[in-house]
């Protein structure tokens, strides 16, 4: 069988990090291309020289380079540089595995486009456990639609620029959904001061920042009497690493399209 050669953007970050040890420890998959943004310190260096090692493939800010011998491009960066990535992948027919968070509509309005021309899973979220608690949360919402208010809770490092998380929104999309309700109408990101009593449809979320949290979240169903909390905790970004190669094999016959995890995963009903 041949490797899945896969180049990773944001390849001096954190996350970045993770993808590239991940890549070279992983036997199906070959480390193919190392993209950063115009700046970054690690441009022209080899992308695993944070491991002490040499890979052969040095970190560029030049597409066309970077993604040179790519079929799949992994991307946990911003949306700005996406959304840039996304449309040289388009046009050259290199496939994406979107991990970015923060996208409003018109950007994934312009994902939702380029999956006519590539084939893109994307996601808030990579890990196996989250979209299996996704799951979970969608039938513990039509279980518990009457007489249970809902608050999402989600905590994450002093580095997350984006808030709620794109984890803790899709947990609060797939319940609205559940509930025939649409989330733009019924979350409430927010309360200060004298706020009068919950509205019963509504759906909160609170946000922690601080330290090192890889990722937490915790979905309350409050009842009379009961409280039922799902939750999931990530100790390790390794998770999102092995969640974007399952991805990435999960494209490999694909030509086109827009897939999710639970594509992915086979969770869809």
């Amino acid at each position: 069988m041949n490797p899945l050669n896969i180049a990773i953007a944001g390849a001096g970050g954190r996350m970045g990090h993770i993808l590239i040890e991940t890549i070279l420890q992983t036997p199906d998959a070959r480390l193919a291309g190392a993209l950063d943004r115009a700046g970054s310190p690690g441009l022209g260096g080899d992308a695993a020289a944070f491991l002490g090692k040499t890979s052969g493939v040095a970190i560029e800010s030049d597409l066309a380079k970077g993604l040179a011998g790519a079929q799949f491009l992994i991307d946990f960066t911003r949306p700005e540089g996406t959304l840039a990535h996304l449309a040289y992948c388009a046009e050259h027919g290199i496939k994406m595995i979107i991990g970015t968070t923060g996208f409003d509509e018109a950007g994934k309005a312009a994902i939702a486009e380029a999956a006519k021309k590539t084939a893109i899973v994307f996601a808030p979220n990579m890990s196996v456990g989250v979209n299996v608690t996704l799951k979970l949360l969608q039938q513990a919402a039509k279980a518990l639609s009457v007489g249970y208010d809902i608050e999402v809770i989600e905590a994450h490092h002093r580095h997350k620029v984006d808030a709620p998380s794109g984890t803790a929104l899709k947990m609060g999309e797939v319940i609205a959904d559940a509930l025939g309700r649409d989330l733009k109408e019924c979350a409430v990101y927010a309360r200060e001061g004298v706020t009068g009593e919950r509205d019963p449809s509504s759906i909160g979320f609170a946000t922690i920042r601080g330290g090192d949290i890889v990722g937490d979240h915790t979905v309350l169903f409050a009842g009379t009497g009961e409280r039922i909390e799902i939750s999931h905790k990530s100790s390790s970004r390794v998770t999102y690493a092995h969640g974007s190669l399952r991805a990435a094999r999960f494209l490999a016959d694909k030509a086109t399209g827009l897939y999710d995890m639970n594509d992915v995963l086979s969770l869809k009903d």
